[in-house]
């Protein structure tokens, strides 16, 4: 004998709610989606602080005044810089080259690229879209494109969230790893200050005589170069063609792949140009070298 509708589809409901309390829901992730990104700035933030402890001792480069697209921009120590605006980032074309104080530029470090700051130097930046932070080491100059204050490396960019969309707004604040004083300093302010027009400490200057000094190639007899960076940015070229110009004449050289090859000279002598040599390598760019004046063809 058939159950009346009604009373069928009573049962049916009875018996389904049955099967649903005997059984015990899926779990549910627990994790926030951000934990993950939280987990990396805080690993990052322990590398930042090991790299400062590495570097405690470094002599700081500051720079003389340079100009870049008819804009002149001051280097200087400024303990207290705290700055908004935006931020981008720059990898691929950069990796493997020469930043700014003669690094090789690696685009998985947490480094970025500043205008005016010491190199090295530290900021926090916080990207304001999404509330991260992460601290990175200033080691070369830029942007030099309008309305941005600082270029991120690749590896920085990925965990503050930048990289995806290329900029992103931030906030910019020096900070001083390794238990260092964050107040202004009286002088001298530590760390220890190397201007450019002075050479390091560690390393003694040479002096030049006139017949050694730079000469144009036809009064010389000769044109030995010193050849100090190749760099692939026209901003970064008249930045170190700015610092170099202390130690010698400048002089830029476009070259295949758009490459700016940057060179000092040229010198009357090969004495003249290891002379400079050992300046440039003393101020960080352990990679330059010497050319010798080619045969003519």
């Amino acid at each position: 004998m058939m159950a009346p509708p009604r009373q069928g589809a009573a049962l049916l409901a009875a018996l389904l709610l049955a099967a649903c309390a005997g059984r015990t829901p899926p779990p549910t992730a627990s994790r926030p989606p951000a934990a993950g990104a939280q987990s990396d700035l805080a690993a990052a933030e322990q590398a930042v602080a090991r790299d400062a402890a590495r570097l405690g001792t470094w002599p700081v480069k500051i720079g003389k005044p340079y100009q870049v697209a008819g804009i002149t921009y001051y280097p200087a120590d400024d303990r207290g810089y705290a700055e908004e605006g935006v931020a981008s980032w720059y990898g691929p074309g950069f990796h493997a080259g020469s930043t700014a104080n003669g690094e090789t530029y690696d685009q998985d470090d947490l480094t970025a690229a500043h205008r005016t700051l010491p190199m090295p130097s530290w900021v926090e930046v916080e990207n304001l879209d999404n509330g991260r932070r992460l601290t990175v080491r200033i080691n070369d100059r830029g942007p030099f494109a309008k309305g941005r204050i600082i270029d991120l490396s690749r590896k920085s960019a990925q965990l503050l969230g930048v990289d995806r969309a290329g900029t992103a707004r931030v906030r910019l604040r020096r900070v001083f790893p390794a238990g260092r004083d964050e107040a202004p300093a009286p002088p001298p302010p530590p760390p220890p200050v190397v201007v450019a027009e002075a050479a390091p400490p560690a390393v003694a200057t040479v002096a030049l005589p006139p017949s050694s000094a730079a000469l144009p190639p036809s009064a010389a007899g000769g044109e030995w170069l010193v050849q100090v960076a190749a760099l692939a940015d026209a901003g970064r070229a008249a930045w170190l063609s700015g610092f170099l110009a202390g130690f010698g004449p400048v002089s830029t050289q476009n070259a295949p792949g758009g490459l700016i090859r940057v060179r000092l000279g040229p010198f009357a002598s090969a004495a003249a140009a290891a002379a400079a040599l050992a300046q440039v390598r003393g101020a960080g760019y352990g990679d330059a070298r010497v050319i010798p004046p080619q045969p003519a063809r």
